[in-house]
């Protein structure tokens, strides 16, 4: 995790089929047991960028996937939008918008 800042802030938002969903962490203490969990529960594939805007310190990413939940063994295909911010050579924020396609 050398790439994310200990004390950034680190959200995501967007909703599932059927309900929303919000991650907040204010250090990436409190983001990399989320990181993990997602890691170890989602598969993507068919992943597609649309759009990469890079105005440092900020970057912007724009991209679909199919991603595949080992709970409930079902796969959607998904829109995303990340938004980062740069601290030196640290993601000090990372905002990631997700939705069902």
């Amino acid at each position: 995790m050398p790439a994310f800042a200990d004390d950034g802030r680190y959200e995501i938002l967007g909703a599932s089929a059927d309900k929303s969903i919000a991650i907040r962490a204010k250090n990436l203490a409190e983001f990399r047991p989320w990181l993990s969990m997602m890691v170890k529960v989602f598969r993507l594939s068919n992943y597609q960028l649309l759009s990469l805007t890079v105005e440092m310190p900020r970057a912007v990413a724009h991209w679909r996937v199919d991603i595949f939940s080992k709970v409930t063994g079902v796969t959607v295909p998904t829109e995303l939008v990340d938004v980062v911010q740069i601290d030196g050579e640290r993601i000090a924020t990372y905002t990631e918008f997700f939705a069902p396609r």
